[in-house]
């Protein structure tokens, strides 16, 4: 099946899941020719291995806290705030505690 995508001009709510979180799952909100929008959830203690990806991104914590590591520096985004990586840059997410993140992906620079 395939997996149905928001559409540009579509109100797309990144809520914070409070209660719900615990259940939630990653998706994929947008995905256009050059632009993919992903909720990310990651239970405490979740990581997300090193890599990196063409294109500049932005990771906005929507709630919980994460750090973000990259080979020469490591940041704590807790509850509202968010990060900009350059494209290429290898980066990796490891949960504190239960988080929610809206990852933005310039998919062709």
């Amino acid at each position: 099946m395939a997996l149905v995508h928001a559409q540009p001009l579509d109100v797309i709510s990144v809520r914070p899941f409070a209660a719900q979180l615990q259940g939630a799952k990653t998706h994929s909100l947008l995905k256009t020719g050059k632009l993919q929008l992903m909720r990310l959830v990651l239970s405490a203690g979740q990581h997300v291995p090193e890599h990196h990806v063409p294109g500049e991104i932005t990771i906005h914590c929507l709630e919980g806290e994460v750090v973000v590591s990259t080979p020469g520096l490591a940041r704590t985004l807790g509850a509202s705030e968010l990060m900009a990586l350059p494209g290429r840059e290898p980066h990796a997410l490891r949960a504190v505690t239960d988080a929610s993140l809206l990852v933005t992906i310039l998919l062709h620079p």
